[in-house]
C-alpha cells in the first residue's frame, strides 16, 4: 500500500481526472447512460492495452534513468509526461491527418470530431511510414544492447554470447536493420517501398543523432568533471527517452483505431496508460529492480527486438496488437522466472548489470 501511495499516487489521480473527463464527453454527447459506459470500457480497455504493450519501454527506461541524477528523473516524470501524452496522443494523429490531408490543424482537428471514419483513414493510410520510421529505431534500440563488447551477463546464453562475438564489428546492427528494412521492402508495391525505405532511414538517422547528440554532451560533462565542476546534466539521456517513449508509442496509437475512431477517446485512455508507464519507470528506479532481477532487462530488450520486427512486418500483414502484447509480456516474465531462480541457486553473489 505505501509503495502504490508512493509511486502511484499521481497516475491514479490522473485516472480519475481522465475517466471524469470520458464521462461527462459520453454524457454531454450521447446523452444515454448506456452509451456513456460504452465509451468508459473503452478508455479502460485502451488504457490497459497501452501499459501492455509499454511495461518493456517502462523497464528500458529505467536501465536510462537510473544513470541520470534525480533532477533529471523528475523532468523526465513531469516534463516527459507532457510530451508523452500531449504530443504523442493528441499532437502527433492531428499532425499526421494534417500532413496526410493537406490541410491546417485545426481543420485536422475539425475533421476528428466531425468526421472520425475518415480521421482514422487518413491516419491508417500513414501507417507504412511509421512503421519504417518507428521499426527500424525500435530494432536499434534492441540490438545495440547485445551488440556490447563489454556485455558480461546472458540471459539466452548461447544466442547472446554468439551474437556478443560479432560486437566488435563496426556499425553491424546498422548493417542488419539496412536489411530488415530492404527486405520488407521488397514485399510492398513501388510507391509503398520508397515510403517505407525513406521512413526506416531516418529512423536509423534519428537513433544514430541522438545517441551522437548524448556523446556530444557526455564528453562535454567529462571535461567539466576533470576540472572540479558539478555535473548535473542528462539531456542527453532525456532526449533519447523520449525519442524511445515517441517510437514505443506508435502502435499504440495507430492500434487504439480497432476500438475506437473518436480522437477524445482515444487521447484519454492512451493518456492513462503512458502516465502508469512514467509511474512504473521511477518505482523500478527508486526501488532498484533491476537489480535484484538481472534478467529482467534482457527480456524487455529482446521484447522490443520483437516489437521492432512486427512494425516492420506490419507494413505488409496486419498483426493483432494483443499478439504484441502477449509475446512482450511472455519474454519479460520469462526473464522474470529465470532471474528469481538465479537469485535462489545464488543468494549470496553480487548482482551486477552490464549498463
Amino acid at each position: 500500500m505505501n509503495t502504490i501511495r508512493q509511486y502511484y499516487t499521481f497516475s491514479l489521480a490522473f485516472t480519475a481526472v481522465c475517466f471524469a473527463l470520458a464521462a461527462w464527453y459520453g454524457w454531454s454527447s450521447t446523452g444515454s447512460i448506456t452509451a456513456t459506459l460504452g465509451i468508459l470500457w473503452i478508455v479502460l480497455v485502451l488504457s490497459i492495452l497501452e501499459v501492455s504493450l509499454s511495461f518493456d519501454n517502462a523497464v528500458v527506461n529505467a536501465t536510462v534513468l537510473r544513470e541520470m541524477d534525480p533532477v533529471w528523473q523528475q523532468r523526465f516524470l513531469t516534463i516527459g509526461i507532457l510530451i508523452a501524452v500531449f504530443g504523442m496522443r493528441i499532437v502527433f494523429p492531428i499532425a499526421i491527418v494534417a500532413i496526410a490531408a493537406g490541410v491546417g490543424p485545426i481543420e485536422a482537428i475539425s475533421l476528428s470530431l466531425n468526421d472520425p471514419q475518415e480521421y482514422e483513414r487518413i491516419v491508417s493510410s500513414a501507417h507504412i511510414g511509421i512503421a519504417g520510421f518507428g521499426g527500424a529505431f525500435l530494432a536499434m534500440v534492441g540490438l545495440n544492447f547485445f551488440f556490447d563488447s563489454d556485455k558480461q551477463i546472458h540471459w539466452i546464453a548461447v544466442l547472446e554470447r554468439a551474437v556478443n562475438k560479432f560486437s566488435n564489428v563496426p556499425a553491424v546492427e546498422i548493417g542488419i536493420v539496412l536489411l530488415l528494412i530492404y527486405g520488407v521492402s521488397t514485399m510492398l508495391t513501388p510507391d509503398d517501398a520508397i515510403v517505407f525505405l525513406t521512413a526506416g532511414i531516418l529512423g536509423l538517422v534519428t537513433f544514430i543523432g541522438v545517441h551522437a547528440i548524448a556523446a556530444i554532451i557526455e564528453q562535454r560533462e567529462a571535461r567539466k568533471k576533470a576540472a572540479g565542476e558539478i555535473v548535473k546534466s542528462g539531456f542527453g539521456g532525456f532526449l533519447y527517452l523520449e525519442v524511445l517513449d515517441a517510437s514505443f508509442s506508435f502502435d499504440g496509437v495507430i492500434g487504439a483505431f480497432a476500438l475506437s475512431n473518436n480522437m477524445i477517446i482515444i487521447a484519454l485512455g492512451l493518456s492513462v496508460g503512458a502516465m502508469f508507464v512514467r509511474s512504473m519507470t521511477i518505482h523500478l528506479v527508486r526501488t532498484g529492480t533491476l537489480a535484484q532481477y538481472r534478467y529482467l532487462e534482457h527480456g524487455a530488450f529482446w521484447a522490443i527486438i520483437v516489437l521492432g520486427m512486427i512494425m516492420l512486418l506490419s507494413a505488409r500483414y496486419h498483426i493483432p496488437e494483443t499478439i504484441t502484447g502477449l509475446m512482450g509480456a511472455a519474454l519479460i516474465g520469462l526473464s522474470f522466472v529465470w532471474s528469481v531462480r538465479h537469485n535462489r541457486k545464488h543468494g549470496d553473489e553480487p548482482i551486477q548489470l552490464d549498463n
